[in-house]
């Protein structure tokens, strides 16, 4: 028969996170904080390894026909970014694709790059300076996130758009 070895956690509260531990409680509602805590350990781990697999997390509106918001979680989005070597997040008001990391470069500008002239992998990496495994995983990543491209491309135009910029069709 094994036994179960179960150790004492013991920290220190602010009254505001006491509160936030009281309304997580209620909100699942169990008898303690300590099942409250341990509910919401279990679901961020549920959640992050979700989104590590590569998985975006959504709410569906119910009453609006099924429509799907996407729930970003910026404490999650970076544990889905480690399967990235060679990609960073970094902070913007709406772009939520990722960087080359060490450059101001995101991995769209050299993947469409590529596309409009037509380059191998070798001549990506030769033009931009960067070794081949960084312009290979940059291809890799754009295309599995069509979707968040072609969105931040929209609103990237609709922000020129506004600020007087013509844009060509």
């Amino acid at each position: 028969m094994a036994t179960t070895v179960s150790k004492r956690q013991n920290f220190d509260v602010t009254p505001e996170q006491e509160a936030e531990i009281a309304l997580l409680q209620s909100t699942f509602g169990v008898g303690s904080a300590k099942e409250a805590i341990l509910k919401a350990v279990h679901l961020t781990l549920v959640l992050a390894r979700e989104v590590k697999e590569g998985k975006r997390i959504g709410l569906v509106d119910r009453r609006q026909g099924g429509s799907v918001t996407e729930l970003l979680l910026p404490e999650l989005e970076a544990v889905g970014s480690t399967r990235w070597k060679y990609l960073v997040a970094r902070p913007h008001a709406w772009k939520k694709q990722l960087y080359i990391k060490g450059r101001k470069l995101t991995a769209s500008q050299v993947w469409l790059d590529m596309l409009a002239n037509e380059m191998s992998l070798a001549e990506a990496a030769e033009n931009w300076d960067l070794p081949v495994d960084v312009i290979a995983e940059a291809t890799a990543y754009c295309e599995q996130n069509h979707d968040l491209l072609r969105a931040e491309a929209e609103e990237e135009k609709l922000c020129l758009q506004t600020q007087g910029v013509k844009i060509a069709p």
